[in-house]
């Protein structure tokens, strides 16, 4: 037996579950209408249920505070991503449309936050960030809001942390640190890379599963650390001081392995 909790609108409702106590949020044309809350049905209608996972205030308190439309809008961008994307942790759904309503009012009021992030987000997720590219359309139509370049990346996010298990804030720092990384070998190699090459696509992939294989404890399969202090001394040296860095700001170990390829990397886009 489900309870109504809320009717958003026309197109959703929260529900409780009486058995289990789950709350969930359905979304579909229609699922909402002529629904009234503490309402009690059997079974619920056709439409795409959204989990929430229970936390110490009730999902109510965290749905009151976000308007209708931005869940809605939420659920759509999820429902569009998964086409492409896959399978989504739903539990994105709320800090989504909380982010969103939180970007909505930051449009009207002139106040956009910039994204300094944008390009490795862009790059780091590619397909997450043309699923929030599409999303924005979504977004347009539901608000007729401009939303900018700057927010689909956060929208990136967002998507990223639903596929790969993890919350936004380590989305976030992963776009963060290898933003780091990338700044480190323009100033040690003394030379800018050039977004959107090749190259520059391939280390930036590097980084990523770099910070992955450290943030598991693994290492590069490949000891190419000899061969790489030898052949690429300057490139070595970059990677050793940029492994250095990381290391005391992530706390984590990096094996020697790891400064070897990367040097082998930074060798490769910067062509010296």
């Amino acid at each position: 037996m489900y309870r109504i909790m809320k009717v958003l609108n026309n197109n959703g409702i929260l529900v409780l579950d009486d058995q289990s106590g789950q709350e969930q949020i359905l979304l579909g044309n229609g699922v909402g209408f002529g629904h009234r809350i503490g309402e009690r049905m059997t079974r619920l209608p056709e439409g795409k249920r959204y989990e929430l996972v229970k936390q110490k205030e009730s999902a109510l308190t965290r749905v009151n505070e976000i308007e209708p439309v931005y869940i809605e809008a939420a659920g759509r961008i999820i429902e569009e991503a998964e086409k492409v994307l896959g399978n989504l942790q739903h539990d994105i759904l709320i800090p989504m449309a909380d982010h969103i309503a939180m970007a909505a009012s930051r449009i009207r009021e002139h106040m956009e936050i910039p994204n300094p992030f944008l390009q490795d987000i862009r790059t780091l997720f590619e397909e997450e960030y043309t699923a929030a590219k599409n999303g924005v359309e979504i977004l347009k139509s539901l608000t007729d809001l401009e939303f900018s370049e700057d927010e689909i990346g956060y929208i990136t996010l967002h998507l990223h942390a639903g596929l790969a298990k993890e919350n936004v804030a380590q989305s976030l720092e992963t776009a963060r640190l290898v933003n780091r990384c990338l700044g480190l070998i323009e100033e040690y190699m003394n030379k800018k890379l050039t977004a959107d090459s090749l190259g520059y696509n391939r280390l930036v992939s590097h980084i990523r599963y770099m910070l992955a294989r450290v943030r598991k404890g693994e290492s590069a399969n490949l000891d190419l650390e000899d061969y790489a202090r030898h052949s690429f001394p300057k490139e070595y040296e970059a990677a050793a001081k940029v492994c250095q860095i990381l290391e005391q700001e992530m706390k984590l170990h990096f094996p020697q392995e790891e400064t070897g390829f990367l040097a082998i990397h930074i060798r490769r886009v910067m062509g010296i």
